[in-house]
Order: structure tokens, then C-alpha cells, then sequence
């Protein structure tokens, strides 16, 4: 990104996080960096709000009757299995020590 593609962007911030931020050594990299990793973050569904609107619900609804909501084992995560693989546990983010196994994705 060069010179002339950025653009400057301001917020508030309350006297707490601005104490906070007097020991990052470059605040500018340091926020940059939190907002893009909160961004990769961001439920796809609602974009991060927390409300589905009557459409996105009525899509959710449909996409639900054949998925289903577990825990996982390892890490007490709660994600989404399909009916017609239900028995099988999921596939394991890299990173974890289960070994992958074969087959996990949801065939619909």
C-alpha cells in the first residue's frame, strides 16, 4: 500500500484505552493489526451484529432443520454438523494435535 492509497481515520477512545495504548511503540501498526484480525472475526452472517434481520433468519431456519450446533471434545467450541454427518467429529483446525481424518465436510 503506498503513500497516497492511505487515508486517515480517527475514532474517540476513553481515558483508560488511551493509557493503555502509551506503551505500544507504534499505535498506528498496533491498530491496524486489531482491526483487521477483529475483522477476520466477524460472523458472516449478521457482519458482527448480533441481530439477523426476518430474511437472514428465515434463511438460517432453513439452513438449520438439516445442521445441528455440537461441542467440540477438545476445545468446547460450539460448531455446526450436518444431519447426514452427525456421527462423525469434525475436522481438526490446524494447529490442534488430532489427527486428521478423512471425510468431516458437509456434503449438502
Amino acid at each position: 500500500m503506498g503513500k497516497l492509497d492511505r487515508e486517515v481515520v480517527t475514532f474517540k477512545a476513553d481515558k483508560a484505552l488511551l493509557d493503555a495504548l502509551k506503551g505500544v511503540s507504534n499505535r498506528s501498526q498496533f491498530i491496524r493489526d486489531a482491526i483487521l484480525a477483529a475483522l477476520e472475526s466477524i460472523c458472516p452472517l449478521c457482519s458482527g451484529t448480533g441481530i439477523l434481520t426476518p430474511t437472514q433468519r428465515r434463511h438460517w431456519d432453513a439452513f438449520a432443520e438439516g445442521h445441528a450446533m455440537r461441542e467440540c471434545e477438545e476445545c468446547h467450541e460450539m460448531y455446526l454438523v450436518c444431519a447426514k454427518d452427525r456421527s462423525r467429529p469434525p475436522r481438526s483446525p490446524a494447529g490442534t494435535r488430532r489427527k486428521k481424518r478423512k471425510g468431516g465436510r458437509c456434503p449438502c
